[in-house]
């Protein structure tokens, strides 16, 4: 039986009813005779179909079907015969049954629960059984994807982190040892839906040492050169790689990389803010603090490179003090950082400090080059380098852009 019902006001809603298909055909035949609708305008003709659609309650699509067929044809029929369909063996009964079981088992595998199905009817007697007793494994599968099985039941299950085989989910022990690096990325913004450079910071855990490097794009073409240039920088032999679980360094070119530099992978944990809080820390103190935040296009990656490594890096290491934390442990065990004034030095003089610091050295790096660069210069002139290197830099790229 078809029903529709017209949108009038609510003080008049009328109701149609057909009591069959063919019913609702004819009477939208002799509508379309009566109202002449192969002479109407094509605004009439519209004002025609959704009026059919308004008291047969059929689509738009389906209307239009009908109305096209009365035009080709001078009358509407049904399709002939009907669609081939299997006979349902399962009832809704068999449905709720199988929903129940799984309840009580907690969602067993198929041939479990077929098994329990034959039990059930075989030696309890159960009758209610008897057709899910003979259902195959495959289909009973099927019921179990079925609108009606999932209205009485459905299992939700927490979302299991994805296991990458590649690092170890732990956060390093340095032990005192330099040489064990924290990297991040810092992306110098969009514009007009385009990328900016990227930044690569990379912190030694111990001595606060550090180099940046700038990248066109986070891919191993550009990623893993600027990579092998960062690890070239430190004075010192590198024996840990830190990094958060991003895909730019949890990947197979990266691993290799560093397999190959027999460097030890690790990466942070879940929920463990802190496993990488040190380069962090640098991205807002360094990178932001002489980059800004402001979008700068990728092209100008190699000209920041070249300030990097010229100005930036001598200068975060052999000129700007640090604090280094003393730790200390508590009766309950729990551990707790001062940082005292008196602690407060420069990267380069943290790893001077160090106990034996000449065998932590690369085997073509002494003191006495790193004293010459240190001392060659002093930290007020370092600035002002630095400085006047970074408005040349900016200058230039604004009046590339502006250009």
């Amino acid at each position: 039986m078809n029903r529709s019902k017209l949108s009038l006001p609510p003080q008049a809603a009328v109701e149609f009813h057909f009591e069959s298909t063919p019913a609702c055909y004819a009477w939208i035949q002799a509508t379309l005779v009566r109202l002449r609708y192969a002479g109407l305008s094509k605004p009439g003709k519209g004002v025609l179909r959704r009026y059919v659609q308004a008291v047969t309650g059929y689509s738009r699509a389906q209307a239009a079907r009908l109305i096209g067929q009365y035009r080709k044809s001078g009358q509407m029929r049904g399709r002939k015969g009907e669609r081939h369909r299997f006979e349902r063996r399962y009832t809704a009964q068999d449905v709720r049954l199988l929903a129940k079981t799984d309840e009580l088992h907690g969602t067993l595998s198929g041939p479990a629960t077929k098994k329990i199905f034959e039990r059930e009817y075989r030696v309890f007697g159960h009758l209610d059984f008897a057709r899910l007793a003979s259902i195959s494994v495959g289909h009973l599968y099927n019921l179990r994807k079925q609108t009606g099985y999932l209205r009485l039941r459905q299992c939700f299950t927490k979302t299991r982190a994805r296991i990458v085989a590649i690092g170890e989910r732990r956060k390093p022990a340095p032990e005192g040892r330099p040489g064990y690096l924290r990297i991040d990325s810092v992306h110098q913004g969009d514009q007009d839906g385009v990328k900016g450079v990227y930044h690569i910071n990379v912190v030694d855990a111990v001595t606060q040492f550090q180099a940046v490097a700038a990248v066109e794009k986070i891919s191993e073409a550009y990623l893993i050169p600027a990579l092998k240039e960062l690890l070239a920088a430190f004075p010192f032999v590198i024996l840990g790689f830190h990094s958060d679980n991003g895909s730019e360094y949890v990947n197979r070119a990266v691993a290799e990389l560093l397999n190959k530099l027999l460097i030890e992978f690790t990466k942070s944990r879940s929920r463990q803010t802190n496993d990488n809080a040190l380069v962090e820390g640098k991205n807002a103190a360094t990178i932001r603090k002489h980059f800004g935040y402001a979008h700068i296009p990728q092209r100008y990656a190699a000209r920041i490179n070249a300030f990097n490594r010229e100005h930036l890096v001598p200068y975060l290491n052999f000129h700007r003090p640090c604090f280094f934390p003393e730790i200390i442990t508590d009766a309950k065990g729990k551990q707790r950082k001062r940082y005292h004034y008196q602690h407060m030095m420069t990267p380069y003089d943290k790893l001077k400090s160090l106990s034996k610091a000449n065998c932590y050295l690369k085997p073509d790096v002494t003191f006495e080059q790193l004293d010459a660069i240190a001392t060659a210069i002093s930290d007020n002139d370092a600035a002002a380098l630095l400085q006047q290197a970074k408005q040349k830099l900016f200058q230039h790229i604004h009046e590339r852009r502006a250009a």
